[in-house]
């Protein structure tokens, strides 16, 4: 088998990655910022459901929610299986919202009290005070940890072929199967890291564009 057809067939692969990549990111990243609001909620019935809510999507596997998500709702309630794809995409959606709550919550959390207190002595609204002053300082707080979460999801991506979605791995594992070459394994590598490196270098960029803000 040549290298253009495996790089073609790995390509395939790539797409099913890269969209489980974008779908989760686009998803998750406004998801886990309503999830962290619940969770720092003054009604207390809502935060500790959020709260209970993060703390066990957090302290399970991600392969054990995908499996879940995808064989617990004919299991249990008779229902017809969904397409693969689309039990992968609830599930990453889910664990990574509740990450990305964490790293919003923490972020809002660090800014100082004595922002909000200046606004209000400005006479700003809370929603101009937030969208004003603090959201900027949020933004500079949560850039490292959101990149290596999202550096991160990229690899986690791997896991859609516990329930045989065809994503880069899998497709390099029907190779080595069929065609008993070992190297289009290793060869998917180079892909990961090409994806890696270029959201290193516009993570990188984010941050510097962001460094005359000090906190």
């Amino acid at each position: 088998m040549s290298f253009i057809a495996v790089t073609q067939m790995l390509l395939q692969g790539f797409g099913t990655t890269f969209l489980i990549f974008l779908i989760t990111l686009i998803c998750a990243a406004p998801l886990g910022l309503v999830v962290a609001f619940g969770s720092m909620s003054r009604f207390g019935p809502l935060r500790w459901l959020t709260r209970t809510f993060v703390w066990m999507i957090r302290g399970t596997p991600l392969m054990l929610q995908v499996i879940v998500i995808f064989y617990g709702p004919g299991l249990i309630f008779g229902w017809s299986s969904q397409p693969r794809l689309t039990a992968v995409l609830i599930a990453f959606v889910i664990n990574y919202a509740a990450y990305f709550s964490e790293i919003y919550r923490s972020g809002i959390l660090g800014v100082p009290r004595g922002q909000y207190e200046a606004g209000q002595v400005l006479g700003m609204t809370k929603s101009q005070i937030f969208f004003k002053i603090i959201i900027i300082q949020v933004i500079k707080r949560i850039v490292p940890p959101m990149s290596n979460e999202i550096i991160t999801l990229v690899k986690d991506t791997s896991l859609a072929r516990i329930i045989s979605v065809m994503e880069i791995i899998m497709q390099a594992e029907s190779i080595v199967h069929t065609k008993g070459l070992i190297w289009p394994l290793f060869y998917t590598g180079a892909f990961y890291l090409i994806f890696c490196g270029i959201l290193t270098l516009l993570f990188g960029y984010i941050e510097r564009r962001l460094s005359y803000f000090r906190v």
